[in-house]
């Protein structure tokens, strides 16, 4: 496959440094827009080009979009960094909605437009859905996180107006042992004190993270790809079989279970997204013949928590 000209965004998180990873083994030209020149050298060395972006001055980056074949935009203000107060909630919107609003505007401008636009967005669109299978095709929650995620794919499907293919990633919860959700979720468990969320009986969607890297990839790659798309494996699990996986493979009890009213104390609103039933179905990437590396929860906790 011929190498593409890819511009990223949120290369220095933990799904964009991955990604940024995976681009450059394959050979592919990347420039990385950073809110940080100092964090951009220090976490993304190697970029062909490394452009400082404010995303509410387009006028400084503008130019640097025309030309390129892909776009993958992960960047927004991150969801779990504070607790929901009014202003935080505000930032997260307005990082999400502006940043893409502006590199659409960009786009529009650009003699020679992308191919493709890949937008970050999760499962959080659905709110929850109970027992209920969620394809892409399912409705909007009504939660903060629902509004968010929706905001955000409104804005990047204006993309099409423009001839560009438009393409928003659902994503499930990752798990990475250094970062994420899978790295505090091993804390407690090693203190013998680990267990399921809420009433562990809810739908947990969860991918790994080379195979979300993968799923990015594709979406540049494959020009059926369009729309939502879900992005969790296919074997879907509940949170308190999850954490009888994780415990065992850990080799710790797993029945210490957290209820919904404590998790809301700790982290106040953002407990609701911990504890919502989201039983993701990935319709369209299984309808595209993405292969899953790690579609066994656990093989994938096996693979991840081994000792090297």
């Amino acid at each position: 496959m011929k190498p593409k000209k890819v511009l990223l965004t949120g290369a220095t998180g933990m799904i964009g440094k991955k990604i940024y990873k995976a681009l450059l083994r394959r050979g592919d030209e990347i420039t990385v827009f950073t809110s940080s020149m100092v964090k951009g050298v220090q976490k993304i060395p190697g970029a062909d080009e490394l452009i400082e972006w404010n995303y509410k001055e387009k006028n400084q980056w503008q130019k640097h979009i025309n030309g390129k074949d892909a776009i993958i935009h992960l960047a927004g203000a991150n969801l779990f960094g504070k607790r929901w107060t009014k202003e935080y909630k505000k930032t997260i919107i307005e990082s999400r909605q502006v940043g893409t609003r502006n590199i659409i505007d960009a786009i529009a401008k650009s003699e020679k437009k992308p191919e493709v636009f890949v937008c970050a967005s999760a499962v959080g669109y659905y709110g929850d859905h109970g027992e209920d299978e969620i394809t892409e095709t399912a409705a909007p929650g009504s939660d903060f996180l629902a509004r968010v995620c929706k905001i955000w794919e409104d804005e990047a499907s204006k993309a099409e107006n423009y001839g560009v293919r438009g393409v928003s990633i659902r994503t499930g919860v990752v798990l990475y042992k250094h970062d994420g959700a899978l790295k505090q979720m091993i804390t407690p468990f090693k203190f013998f004190v680990g267990g399921p969320l809420g009433n562990g009986t809810q739908w947990f969607p969860w991918i790994h993270i080379n195979d979300i890297v993968r799923a990015y990839l594709f979406a540049i790659d494959n020009p059926n790809l369009k729309g939502a798309v879900n992005a969790a494996s296919p074997q879907t699990v509940r949170m308190k079989d999850f954490s009888k996986k994780l415990g065992k493979i850990l080799s710790r009890p797993s029945f210490f279970r957290v209820p919904s009213f404590a998790i809301k104390l700790a982290v106040g609103e953002v407990a609701d997204t911990l504890v919502n039933s989201q039983r993701i179905v990935p319709k369209k990437l299984i309808e595209n013949n993405f292969e899953f590396e790690f579609e066994s929860l656990e093989e994938s906790l096996k693979n991840l928590l081994k000792k090297s």
